[in-house]
């Protein structure tokens, strides 16, 4: 009797393998872990040999489970090379688990999902908002697909594409006045406070005002700039977004002789499980901002 190879059942079994066990793999693969755990099985039974040693307290592979990882890696790669090469992007369906932070919901995400949207018509996209310190953690922990996050992730495993940088500017109510006292007489309305600009941010007003000065973090860009437009703080905030409030003379540029550092954006995703449709999502992240900048 022939042994069938199913390429779901080895793309469990990679799942598994990398995320380090079955209840992780259920929430990368979005299945219960019964259904894990049956496949797994239904590919040992087609193979007629055991992949897992479960004496052990963790799923540690056997020596042939070991062997399996290296042609199971070759199947997906090749499954990748049909999916490149023969189908057509109006086929593919399926779905791409996007992390994003806010920064990016508020710019030029609209333009990126409707670029995706053209090229893969049929394919499901799940967004996920949030500060890049978890967007980070969930790329890591296979619970996102992509992240559009502040970057580099510094991992062997993740590949970083860069991505235009968001210049900051300090910025405050339309009706209020530059003095030399502006942060000791006015909040600083900031970035959440488990993010790299926030702890920046926070350096620097210490090094620079002492400690006497009022941090408000949020984790709300749009909320940023509405506490600057309501004139209940100031803030250094992207220029790129602040340049409409400015038009429409709500808020207003000002210059204490110093800016917080650039945001630096990486499209990023892992490298040991290479997808076609992750990295050229990842490119067209970068040719979508690029186009958003030049637009300004």
């Amino acid at each position: 009797m022939k042994t069938r190879i199913n390429l779901e059942q080895l793309k469990t079994f990679l799942v598994v393998v990398r995320s380090g066990g079955v209840h992780k793999a259920s929430k990368v693969l979005h299945l219960t872990q019964p259904a894990i755990t049956t496949r797994i099985k239904n590919l040992e039974s087609s193979l007629s040999t055991k992949l897992f040693d479960r004496a052990s307290s963790k799923m540690q592979l056997t020596k042939r489970g070991e062997m399996l990882v290296n042609y199971a890696e070759k199947f997906a790669q090749l499954a990748e090379f049909v999916e490149r090469d023969i189908i057509e992007p109006h086929g593919i369906d399926g779905r791409l688990r996007l992390g994003v932070s806010e920064t990016i919901a508020q710019s030029w995400l609209p333009e990126y999902i409707t670029e995706m949207r053209q090229k893969y018509p049929k394919l499901e996209i799940d967004i996920n908002v949030d500060i890049s310190s978890n967007l980070r953690e969930a790329l890591l922990e296979r619970k996102v697909d992509l992240a559009i996050l502040l970057g580099p992730i510094s991992e062997y495993t993740v590949d970083n594409i860069e991505l235009p940088v968001f210049e900051l500017v300090w910025y405050m109510s339309s009706d209020m006045s530059f003095s030399d006292n502006i942060f000791r007489d006015n909040p600083v309305v900031a970035y959440a406070r488990n993010t790299r600009p926030y702890r920046e941010l926070k350096s620097e007003l210490f090094n620079r005002i002492g400690p006497n000065v009022s941090l408000f973090p949020s984790s709300s860009l749009s909320a940023c700039l509405r506490l600057v437009e309501t004139g209940l703080g100031v803030a250094a905030l992207p220029k790129i977004l602040g340049d409409d409030l400015v038009k429409k003379d709500l808020i207003k540029e000002f210059d204490p002789g110093w800016r917080p550092s650039p945001l630096n954006f990486t499209a990023s995703y892992l490298s040991d499980s290479p997808s076609h449709l992750v990295e050229t999502a990842a490119n067209i992240a970068k040719n979508v901002s690029l186009a958003f900048f030049s637009d300004k």
